[in-house]
């Protein structure tokens, strides 16, 4: 509504938002409460999830509490970030075409960036260097990640997002604020950040308020998923033929097995050993063998494991050439065989024309490989 009361006409806020001059606006006008709440509640079914995926990777405690939502002219962002700050720029490449911006303190970059590197984060240095905002940028691609898993769940349709940039955000310096999108007004997500002991402070999004009305629609008014291809179903002029009924023959009453005579002792005895069925190699009708034949040209991923091990951040990014990563297994030990990433078999490696390839010495059991499955 404007200063009389009246809602703002489609043509004022599409001027408002591709950078009119009508600066008289309020901003609380451009988006209804009911609409702020949409939003809200958006922020904060996504960013719950966000909150255990951080927890997990910075081994703290992590919470991120219930958002507010504001709108704000982008003229005053100066007094909305008085303190250096570093913009983490998000982009959606499936499911929204738009872009947001996340902003937290330099500081607490710094103290994440310190313990995505294996510290503490008690004396993280504030002057971020190019292997911290590396850390800061893991840290909000996991996050964000989440985020886009729990969009899909609650868009009911696929989120994905690229990685994302990160960079230094000073609005006294002029630094950074080139990502800053071009709209007059945008809409400011803010959380409350609480990381163990260490951050007790705020993570914001800032995105444009044609995304914040995408969000607000596809919530309200999902676009229908696209209908199953059923069967055509049979014609009418076509009677549909029932089954014929078998009825099963009433079992014959077994005759009574007729007395044998007693063998006579004078005459020989053929007597041959009891051949029982192997119980090892299963036998298999016609049409298993059909079916099990449809499945031949399926193709299968075969990958042969040497080992794993797991290190900290700080440690994979010390890694450079010559560096020499120690696994969990000994020397001489099979190998995994996996098939689809399950593992079926072991063997050991073999040089054949100088390529390399694996000798299969043990095959998995059946009661192995399903154990392997769960």
């Amino acid at each position: 509504m404007d200063k009389n009361g009246s809602k703002l006409s489609q043509d004022e806020i599409d001027a408002l938002l591709k950078g009119g001059s009508n600066d008289d606006i309020e901003p609380d006008t451009v988006l209804s409460a009911m609409e702020q709440d949409a939003i809200g509640e958006i922020g904060n079914i996504s960013f719950g999830s966000s909150a255990t995926a951080l927890s997990t990777l910075l081994n703290q405690k992590v919470e991120i509490t219930t958002p507010t939502v504001s709108v704000i002219q982008k003229s005053k962002l100066n007094e909305e970030f008085p303190h250096p700050y570093v913009a983490i720029e998000v982009n959606y490449t499936e499911g929204f075409s738009a872009s947001n911006l996340l902003v937290i303190q330099q500081t607490d970059a710094a103290v994440i960036a310190d313990l995505m590197m294996g510290g503490d984060g008690t004396n993280a240095d504030p002057s971020l260097s190019e292997i911290h905002l590396s850390a800061v940028q893991e840290a909000m691609n996991q996050m964000m990640g989440s985020a886009a898993t729990s969009m899909s769940t609650v868009f009911n349709k696929k989120v994905d997002i690229s990685p994302p940039s990160v960079e230094l955000l000073d609005f006294k310096e002029g630094e950074g604020t080139e990502r800053i999108p071009a709209e007059k007004m945008l809409v400011k997500v803010s959380f409350r950040l609480k990381i163990g002991e260490l951050i007790d402070s705020n993570i914001m999004q800032l995105y444009t308020i044609t995304f914040a009305k995408d969000l607000i629609a596809e919530l309200t008014d999902p676009t229908p998923e696209e209908e199953l291809v059923q069967e055509t179903p049979q014609s009418a002029s076509e009677p549909q033929q029932a089954a014929p009924l078998t009825q099963s023959a009433p079992a014959q009453q077994a005759a009574p097995p007729k007395r044998q005579a007693k063998p006579n002792p004078a005459e020989p005895v053929n007597v041959t050993p009891v051949e029982f069925e192997a119980f090892n190699e299963p036998q298999h009708t016609t049409s298993q063998l059909g079916n099990l034949e449809m499945l031949m040209d399926i193709p299968l991923s075969i990958t042969v494991e040497l080992g794993r091990t797991q290190r900290s951040v700080k440690e994979v990014l010390e890694l450079s050439a010559g560096s020499i990563i120690e696994l969990d297994k000994l020397a001489g030990e099979p190998v995994d065989i996996l098939v689809n990433k399950r593992i079926v078999a072991k063997g050991e490696v073999v040089v054949i024309d100088e390529n390399f390839g694996v000798r299969v010495t043990d095959i998995l059991s059946q009661s192995e490989r399903l154990s392997n499955l769960t």
